[in-house]
Formats: C-alpha cells, structure tokens, sequence
C-alpha cells in the first residue's frame, strides 16, 4: 500500500532524528518537527505505520520508536534509575530522588551504548552542568565505572554527607575537585576518602520539550 505524503514525511523525520540524535522522537518532537497541528493527529499516523510495518514501538519504552527496514537504527533498552542533581547535591538512598528499580525503560541508539555492560540513565536536576550542554531535565546515560580518567563528567556519591551530584572530577593533591561546566558556579573540593565514583557519562538524552 502506498505511503502518504504525510507520512513519508513523518518516517522522514523519524529516521533523520534518530541518526542525528540517536535516541526516538516523542510525538511533541514529531508535531513541531513534521508542523503537524495535534499530538493526537501524530498518534493517528503513527497508528497506521506501525499497523502497516514501517515501524515498532514498545508502550512501555520512552523514546520507542524505530523504523522497521535495513537501516533502521539499532537501540537498546536502558533503565532510567532515577535523578542526579546538576548543581546542589541531592540525597540519594532513602529519599524520592533514587529508585532501586527503574522508574521506566529507555530506547537508546546502540551507538551510544556500543555492547557496553552497566549501563543506566539519570535525569539530571539542575544547571550546573549547562556548558557542558547539560540542561536541568535532560537525561545522561551512564556507564556504571569507577575508572575514570581526570575531566570525566562522573556521578559521584559524597559518602559523609549521603549525597550524589553529577560533575567534571579532577585529582589535585590530596583531594579531589569537583567541578561544574557552569561558568557561574565555583569547583568544591572534597577528601578522596569521602567520594566514590558511582559512573561515567557516556551520552545525553536532551529534554527538547
């Protein structure tokens, strides 16, 4: 059966996003991106391509979409395991900011995650991180290490004060530095006894909400 034009220009769209960004469009991502009046039209569309074959979803995967042909991008299922802060440390066990379980699965480009094993997503709280093009509600995927190397943009947690916070880490003499890619905001230096590396940013996932 033919293909619309509207949507070949939805499957357009789709397949440019997940090359470019690695990661599915939402439908909001599709209304803007394809200048399609509703979310519910989108829905409609996107119906029928998947009842026709030319795409797959999993309902309980955010970000699911993939195209079903040769090239369609490769994806994996990550756990979103929760929030890091990106500024103040945030208490992590024992408090809403941290789930055992994952709140909800994440379809991300296999490009990003290249077989790697630990991998996890964070949703990041907070501004401190905006140079490095980290904004407060994007999602960090995370590779659960604690071999990092100095510049690393790690998840650290701060064992004294039971709190984690997502920063550059530097090793100065006798401490560690941990540093923000926020211009206006200081580096704060901890004791390397007090700090475990809990895992290292290996891709962002960008809130274009």
């Amino acid at each position: 059966m033919p293909i619309s034009r509207k949507r070949q220009r939805i499957l357009g769209f789709i397949s440019d996003f997940l090359n470019e960004r690695g990661y599915a469009p939402t439908v909001r991502d599709i209304v803007r991106g394809c200048g399609i009046s509703t979310s519910s039209v989108v829905q409609y569309h996107l119906d029928i391509l998947e009842r026709e074959g030319h795409i797959q979803r999993d309902p309980q995967v955010f970000r699911s979409i993939r195209l079903r042909r040769v090239e369609m991008v490769s994806t994996s299922n990550v756990p979103l395991m929760g929030t890091i802060a990106a500024g103040k440390p945030l208490p992590v066990p024992g408090s809403d900011s941290w789930q055992t379980e994952p709140e909800s699965m994440l379809a991300v480009a296999e490009s990003i995650v290249r077989g790697r094993g630990n991998v996890y997503a964070l949703k990041v709280k907070g501004t401190s991180m905006i140079d490095a093009l980290i904004d407060d509600g994007d999602v960090v995927i995370m590779q659960q290490t604690a071999a990092v190397a100095d510049g690393d943009m790690v998840a650290v947690w701060l064992k004294t004060q039971q709190e984690m916070t997502l920063k550059r880490v530097y090793r100065d003499a006798g401490r560690i530095r941990l540093q923000p890619a926020n211009r206006q905001m200081s580096p704060f230096y901890q004791n390397p006894d007090n700090v475990e590396i809990q895992g290292r940013v290996i891709g962002v996932i960008r809130d274009v909400g």
